[in-house]
């Protein structure tokens, strides 16, 4: 996969003006929909060694960019005890691959490291954590059921990659119910490219797009 360092730490924040500049150009504003962080999950998506680590197979250069704001939402989210998942892909062998193993040469292996959450953003006791195959962190996984037995009416998306797994997550939301919000300083993919094309489909038509500080300010 071609992957490009188009955000750092240093100028995520003046990214983050750009974008949010282009998409409110493009879309329009949706002031009925409000984030009630007591009623909203904290999902992060994939933030495993394989994408986000240095050393991983398919690293993500703009990943650093976007750990220390998923880091900030955590500390947030678990001020107030609020419903915090994760999700975790990986493949046991060539036989759960589905039409990913024909669309791509290589896939994370289950019990290995590069399967695992990096330690900067490890879950805590009692947050959910589920493994997925496929880009959709709702099928056939008992995500709905938990968000569901936690009275999550809302779902605040991050992680990677923007366009594939956190994007197919959020549609899969908004089509089951769920108010769908997406900071975006908190998902990154292999280039900007892609990173702002899917957020401004999102905002067209499945979810409201905001960013850490306005989520979590004082943080």
């Amino acid at each position: 996969m071609y992957t490009e360092p188009f955000v750092t730490p240093e100028n995520i924040d003046d990214k983050l003006k750009e974008w949010l500049a282009r998409i409110e150009r493009h879309t329009h504003p949706r002031p009925h929909l409000i984030l009630k962080p007591e009623k909203c999950a904290l999902v992060v998506v994939d933030m495993l060694h394989y994408f986000a680590h240095p050393d991983g197979r398919v690293y993500l250069p703009s990943a650093g960019a976007i750990i220390q704001k998923i880091a900030d939402l955590l500390e947030y989210w678990r001020s107030f005890s609020g419903t915090v998942v994760y999700t975790r892909h990986c493949h046991s062998g060539s036989e759960d691959l589905g039409m990913l193993g024909r669309f791509f040469s290589d896939y994370i292996r289950c019990g290995k490291k590069e399967s695992e959450i990096i330690h900067e953003l490890s879950p805590l006791p009692g947050e959910g954590v589920f493994r997925k195959n496929t880009y959709d962190a709702f099928y056939n996984t008992g995500l709905d059921e938990f968000l569901r037995s936690e009275s999550s009416e809302q779902v605040l998306i991050t992680g990677v990659l923007t366009q594939m797994c956190c994007e197919t997550t959020a549609r899969s939301a908004f089509v089951r119910g769920y108010e769908v919000y997406i900071p975006a300083d908190a998902q990154t993919t292999s280039s900007e490219e892609l990173h702002i094309g899917s957020l401004m489909n999102l905002a067209s038509g499945f979810a409201v797009i905001t960013d850490t500080d306005t989520v979590c300010p004082g943080i």
